[in-house]
């Protein structure tokens, strides 16, 4: 089974920049997209970034394109989130996930993340 560990967030004020990471142990896979959701309290999960196997495709939701950058480095089987210009709207509980093959050729499995913290003060 895949474990994702995410480490990085934290309190930082309006305007400020954090950076996320999400390393991956246990059984991993190749190939297959990795990103980040977030969710704050009281609302719904919502999508934030993804990033293709090699890098080449990247796709961020309209909120933080522009401020936030998604990157991974498979020798070390991490994706990262580097948040700059933060707002007190980006504060949430920030989740990583992996894909992974499924038996179905239609599908993949995801796999997650504990979540990690990241609260943005005005």
């Amino acid at each position: 089974q895949v474990q994702l560990i995410e480490s990085g967030g934290g309190l930082v004020q309006a305007g400020g920049s954090l950076s996320l990471s999400c390393a991956a142990s246990g059984r991993t896979f190749t190939g297959y997209n990795m990103g980040w959701f977030r969710q704050a309290p009281g609302k719904e999960r919502e999508f934030v970034a993804t990033i293709s196997w090699s890098g080449s495709s990247t796709y961020y939701a309209d909120s933080v394109k522009g401020r936030f950058t998604i990157s991974r480095d498979n020798a070390k089987k991490t994706v990262y989130l580097q948040m700059n210009s933060l707002r007190p709207e980006d504060t949430a509980v920030y989740y990583c996930y992996e894909d992974g093959p499924s038996a179905a050729r239609s599908t993949t499995n995801r796999y997650w993340g504990q979540g990690t913290q990241v609260t943005v003060s005005s």
